[in-house]
């Protein structure tokens, strides 16, 4: 067999032969050979419904292409190599026909005229584990590897049946096949895998560096998500103990406490612990300013909180050094004393010190709207390209739009805003169930009034 390396965009396994290159490439009917056979019309999908997977949905992608790899077979006289061909074309007739005991038929006709075969092997071992037999699956994948060691995919479906049988060697299995695999659907099945193996082994650790790779290579897959969160979560958790334990008694566990309560909507009780952790630790990083902001938002409208506010944020940047935020914040109390001056004096600082701060960005559009419309949309632009679902800022961009006389974009913006705020109404309802507070946008978006600029 000759060994030869798969074009990065090929789906087959990792092998040439005396049939030429034995790759498949994904096309608009189904998958074509590249090489000196024709092409295959085999829709992945049709077999993907037909075997009962339970989570294992991608291992279907899987059988789809071992079951075409045919290819992947020793050089041999063309009469057995036809035949062998032939037996792969029915058995994915069969599969399309929802029969996987013909499929299966096929595939030991396979293995009967070359009993090494590590793609009717893997398929067979996949039908197995269409049946819950993963420890007959594993003994196929085993016999496909012993013909094909670089058979990845196979390497793959061991692990994920050694994990189900709990053998050890489910880890290196996983370990081992997710680095090297390239099909997205079987790469992130096989991460979930190797993820819920870790959480099993008390690995929290390695869990959450292994979901923070699925979350990129996946970002909108559901079962990624909420594995993700609930992983990191218990990472939390669980440093947040080891804190309460080590250090009970500790500014650290004061701010954690008064976080806790922000996040629960109990602004009182945690400007009470917050104020707690300063009397441990008066120089604590970040506590002053959680404290500034804790206490404006709760008093918002007086002029003694904003004051205190104030006071909380000066000592933050004489302990820790000036912040775009902390000049934000600034920013935003001179507003509430009405001073726009002493306002866009902050933001210009916040912006200096990080021109990609969204709230330096937009409250200087802000001040720039009535006089200088373009001004604002050079910042308000900026905003949404930091900020792309912040609602805000989409709508005040509408509203400089429309003041600048650009009604199509004005009109493309209030839509953008619209929709935002229809999905963020959506996830604050969910946050209601779970007792919890959805994070707010930069500026308050107005409740009823998208209709203003149409």
């Amino acid at each position: 067999m000759n060994e030869c390396a798969p074009d990065p965009q090929t789906f087959g396994p990792e092998t040439c032969n005396g049939f030429g290159p034995s790759f498949f490439r994904l096309s608009s009917g189904g998958y074509t050979r590249i090489g000196r056979v024709s092409q295959l019309n085999l829709l992945p999908g049709a077999l993907m419904d037909i075997v009962p997977f339970r989570n294992l949905w991608s291992a279907g992608l899987t059988l789809f292409v071992a079951s075409v790899a045919y290819a992947a077979l020793p050089q041999a006289p063309a009469q057995p190599s036809a035949q062998i061909r032939d037996h792969f074309e029915r058995a994915q007739a069969a599969l399309r026909a929802n029969d996987p005991a013909e499929a299966e038929r096929e595939f030991l006709a396979v293995l009967a005229l070359d009993p090494k075969n590590p793609a009717a092997h893997t398929g067979v071992g996949v039908l197995e584990m269409g049946r819950g037999d993963c420890r007959a699956a594993s003994d196929e994948f085993h016999s496909a590897l012993a013909a094909q060691p670089s058979f990845t995919k196979a390497l793959a479906l061991l692990g994920i049946c050694q994990k189900r049988l709990g053998d050890r060697s489910a880890r290196a299995s996983l370990q081992k096949s997710f680095q090297k695999l390239q099909e997205k659907p079987l790469r992130v099945q096989v991460g979930m895998e190797l993820a819920g193996w870790y959480e099993q082994q008390g690995d929290i650790e390695a869990a959450g560096a292994l979901m923070r790779q699925l979350v990129e290579l996946d970002p909108e897959n559901p079962d990624v998500l909420f594995t993700a969160q609930r992983i990191y979560s218990d990472l939390a958790d669980d440093t947040l103990t080891k804190l309460a334990v080590v250090a009970p008694r500790s500014a650290r566990m004061q701010q954690a406490i008064a976080e806790k309560l922000i996040n629960a909507g109990d602004l009182k009780g945690a400007i009470d612990h917050y104020r707690k952790a300063l009397q441990i630790d008066p120089r604590a990083a970040s506590v002053h300013y959680e404290l500034g902001e804790a206490i404006l938002e709760l008093g918002h409208g007086d002029a003694a909180a904003q004051a205190e506010a104030q006071r909380e944020l000066e000592t933050a940047m004489a302990v820790e050094g000036d912040t775009a935020k902390t000049e934000c914040e600034l920013a935003h109390i001179a507003l509430l004393q009405s001073a726009p001056d002493r306002a866009l004096a902050h933001y210009q600082r916040a912006y200096q010190l990080n021109p990609n701060e969204v709230q330096a960005q937009m409250g200087l559009a802000s001040l720039a709207m009535q006089e200088n419309p373009q001004e604002a949309i050079k910042y308000l632009r900026m905003a949404v390209q930091s900020d792309p679902l912040n609602g805000s800022a989409h709508y005040q961009l509408a509203r400089a739009y429309q003041q600048a006389g650009m009604t199509e974009q004005a009109q493309k913006e209030l839509q953008l805003f619209q929709e935002i705020k229809k999905t963020k109404d959506q996830v604050e309802a969910l946050y209601y169930e779970m007792n919890r507070r959805p994070k707010p946008d930069t500026f308050d978006i107005p409740d009823k009034d998208s209709g203003e600029h149409q």
